[in-house]
């Protein structure tokens, strides 16, 4: 009985380093080629997988992950971008990822910049090319297929990994998609009785929040401001929107006159949301919009610290005004 179970246990042995070699050297099938994917930083072997599947280049995450194991470099992956020219065994993609041959070149955009600086930032890259130089904004959304005209807000602040010579509609349209699973998510997850008709409502007020406040736990409460005055149809009256319909023309000033000029972002002159973000909201704001807090406040000023005061009437608004506005 104990022979018959070693030789059991000797056949499956045999069986699994069998598959396991036929597995680590037959070439994996790409989408296409050549072929671009990102592992996030502080991933777990088991997070690494699963990206590779959802990135297609994997079938199932269970063989890559003994294949890791086996060689005793689960904690050796590396995070970044990975350009393959061909398409690799999984013994060949294992090597590269522990090595961490990563392409070299990444851009960054940031939270709050509109699009016109994001497109400044791209053309400047020495490692991008540049397809969209001569591109309408409209155009460039044509090529990465999008289907909004208008390009603002929608694309994902982060640091986006690329091999040099990328063009930079690869970029865009791998941040606009990022944009999109994020704006999916929050959405997913949005208090349904807030005023919002369609996601896109969600991220122009997530656009807002971001230019109105860098403080992370005040943006439930900006948001929370805002949805106040919409249910109410109190016009929101936030600079950040004035601001971006000046466009070029704004010199660092806002006066007391660009408060009165009418434009479609003059959210002083109009009630409801502008009809478009005015920046690149990040996941902070972006889940703020969607979880704003429970507040009676309508009105908040700025203290001169970066925080705000928060008021649920006008005469409350006014006091806090004096004492942080008008008596600096």
């Amino acid at each position: 009985m104990i022979k018959t179970l070693w030789r059991l246990a000797l056949l499956s042995a045999i069986a699994v380093a069998g598959w396991m070699a036929y597995f680590a050297t037959t070439p994996l099938h790409l989408p296409q080629t050549p072929y671009e994917f990102t592992l996030k930083h502080g991933s777990s072997l088991r997070s690494v997988a699963r990206q590779l599947v959802e990135a297609k280049i994997l079938s199932e995450p269970w063989s890559f992950t003994v294949l890791v194991r086996i060689n005793g470099k689960e904690g050796e992956i590396k995070a970044g971008n990975y350009y393959l020219e061909k398409d690799p065994t999984p013994l060949q993609l294992f090597r590269m990822i522990t090595r961490g041959d990563v392409s070299q070149s990444e851009i960054a955009f940031i939270e709050g910049w509109n699009f016109r600086r994001m497109r400044q930032t791209l053309d400047e890259h020495q490692a991008v090319r540049h397809d969209t130089a001569q591109m309408t904004e409209r155009e460039i959304m044509e090529k990465i297929g999008a289907p909004e005209a208008a390009a603002e807000g929608l694309f994902f602040p982060d640091t986006y990994y690329f091999s040099s010579g990328m063009s930079d509609l690869s970029i865009l349209k791998r941040a606009y998609q990022a944009m999109q699973t994020h704006l999916a998510d929050a959405w997913a997850e949005r208090d349904p009785l807030l005023p919002y008709q369609t996601p896109y409502e969600a991220l122009i007020m997530a656009s807002i929040v971001e230019k109105e406040t860098g403080r992370a736990s005040e943006r439930p409460l900006i948001a929370g401001v805002f949805i106040n005055r919409l249910r109410i149809n109190m016009r929101l009256q936030t600079d950040p929107t004035v601001i971006y319909g000046l466009g070029e023309n704004f010199d660092g000033n806002l006066r007391r006159a660009d408060l009165t000029r009418d434009t479609p972002y003059n959210t002083y002159t109009r009630s409801g949301l502008p009809p478009t973000p005015i920046a690149i909201p990040g996941s902070g704001a972006l889940q703020a919009a969607v979880h704003p807090a429970a507040t009676k406040a309508l009105y908040f000023v700025g203290k001169g610290d970066g925080s705000h005061k928060f008021s649920a009437s006008l005469a409350e608004h006014n006091l806090a005004v004096s004492r942080y506005q008008l008596h600096k």
